[in-house]
């Protein structure tokens, strides 16, 4: 099988003053990508939005919390839509000294431990990305180094592309958006915005988690994975 994943990342820089990193990834099949483009932009249009209006976490209104609950409710209902993220909590803890690294390595540790429940030496990958800072082609090649290495694919036909996209061209990364966002916005410990705040609790009932702990590990439509720093031994 040919995947397609499509991730995005919240909070990841080293001193950006918050304690929670999210990545994050929805992964369909290639041959039903087409199909869940099209079912986006119908929910989009059904509103009177525009093809090009860009779903985004931060665009969640009281105005539009109803188009943002239909999104939701199609991701739930297609089955060939599926999410990880791997929260990474307790930034102020990191120790990287201690472990050899600096923060990009420990980023790209944290990117394969949330990618290798996804993926699997079987099928193959087409892997997009929405990085959000300036050295994006840099730490891109790296990731396609560090992930094919872990997976023994030194001729790259399991990974066979990680690329750099522009979030408001793919509905299915607005998509991944919209969930990271979520999942970053109650691991933070934020409430306050209705419209939000109900997006949450939609996602709490149709998975049944609160969205802050590690799920099954072969839990399929949601997936998430806490990780917090080892203690520096004694």
């Amino acid at each position: 099988m040919e995947y397609n994943i499509y991730c995005d990342e919240s909070c990841h820089l080293e001193h950006d003053g918050q304690n929670v990193m999210l990545l994050g990834a929805v992964w369909c099949p290639l041959e039903q990508v087409k199909a869940a483009l099209t079912a986006i932009r119908e929910i989009k249009a059904r509103f009177g939005f525009k093809r090009g209006f860009e779903v985004k976490w931060t665009k969640v209104s009281p105005a539009k919390v109803g188009f943002y609950l239909d999104l939701i409710d199609y991701f739930f209902e297609n089955d060939n839509l599926h999410f990880r993220a791997l929260i990474a909590s307790e930034k102020d803890k990191l120790d990287h000294v201690l472990f050899n690294q600096d923060h990009d390595m420990w980023y790209y540790k944290m990117y394969f431990d949330m990618l290798k429940v996804i993926l699997s030496p079987q099928d193959v990958y087409s892997i997009y990305v929405d990085m959000k800072d300036t050295r994006g082609s840099s730490k891109l090649h790296k990731l396609h180094e560090v992930l094919s290495n872990n997976m023994y694919d030194f001729q790259r036909t399991i990974i066979r592309r990680i690329q750099i996209v522009r979030s408001h061209e793919i509905e299915l990364m607005q998509l991944t958006d919209l969930l990271v966002g979520a999942i970053c916005y109650v691991n933070r410990g934020l409430k306050g915005s209705r419209a939000k705040d109900s997006l949450v609790k939609r996602i709490q009932d149709r998975t049944g988690y609160n969205l802050t702990q590690s799920t099954l590990l072969r839990e399929e439509k949601v997936n998430l994975f806490r990780w917090c720093p080892r203690d520096r031994p004694s």
